[in-house]
């Protein structure tokens, strides 16, 4: 199996499982509609770790361009490889979502919600705020990257890795990911956005393509950044690399706060003018 098939087809299992149990939950007339939010987060921790299980022997099972950047900064994966990587589990995700319209295609005609709709393929805020959201991806893709180079320096019985991995899912999911639905992964948040966007799926919306920069940029942001600390921490390397990311990540955060900040004050003077 090629480098290339490896991501694409270990990512569709996930985003199957993955997006397959938010469907689940959102979708009226599923057995397990309104199952609720501890479904949803064992149901991704499972997918992570069944993707894993499929590929992790061919490529590693990076089944996330930002831990594909996480790796390729920290010398664990060579540059040339991450577009290959990242190309497969964004055609993967998109492929995965496919599956899942048609395995629920008689409940989309039955669901009138158009948010519950969209939730089932791509991530939301719970209070829309650009810098709180920024901040929350990218400090959940944080918890996960340094997870994972942790649970990767450890010894576990031999093929326990991945479950442990899908557990580490369900923590971040249970934990941090009530303020975005924790996309932690742009492939998984955007091929499945523009799925929804593609498909012929009854009673949908909008796909909220103004939100979706945040579940891209936030989790590279934070991958990048725990990939930084994590060598500095744990292996005592400063990597080369590591004062672009720094800076770079800086100047992120500035904007997005400076762009929340004027949104918060645009909307400030359309009340009073109200």
């Amino acid at each position: 199996m090629t480098l290339f098939l490896a991501e694409l087809v270990g990512t569709s299992i996930l985003i199957i499982l993955g997006v397959g149990v938010c469907a689940g939950v959102s979708l009226k007339k599923s057995k397990s509609n309104n199952s609720g939010w501890v479904v949803i987060t064992f149901g991704w921790g499972l997918a992570v770790a069944m993707g894993a299980y499929a590929v992790g022997q061919y490529s590693g099972a990076h089944l996330n361009p930002a831990l594909t950047l996480a790796f390729a900064l920290s010398g664990d994966l060579a540059w040339n490889l991450v577009p290959t990587y990242i190309i497969a589990q964004i055609i993967g995700a998109f492929i995965g979502a496919v599956i899942v319209y048609f395995q629920y295609l008689p409940h989309w005609k039955e669901t009138k919600d158009q948010v519950a709709i969209l939730d089932t393929f791509a991530t939301s805020p719970a209070i829309p705020h650009l810098f709180g959201n920024f901040i929350s991806e990218v400090i959940g893709t944080f918890v996960l990257v340094l997870g994972i180079f942790a649970i990767g320096a450890n010894e576990f019985a031999n093929g326990l890795n991945p479950f442990i991995v899908g557990f580490l899912i369900v923590s971040i999911g249970m934990s941090l990911g009530g303020t975005t639905g924790y996309a932690i992964n742009p492939a998984r948040d955007f091929g499945p956005r523009l799925a929804h966007a593609l498909l012929p799926i009854p009673n949908k919306g909008k796909s909220n393509w103004g939100y979706a920069w945040i579940p891209i940029v936030g989790p590279i942001v934070g991958a990048l950044l725990a990939s930084v600390f994590y060598n500095w921490a744990f292996q005592s390397q400063f990597l080369a690399g590591s004062w672009f990311v720094l800076i770079g990540s800086a100047i992120i955060f500035v904007v997005i706060y400076a762009i929340t900040k004027k949104n918060s004050v645009e909307k400030s003077d359309i009340n009073i003018v109200k």
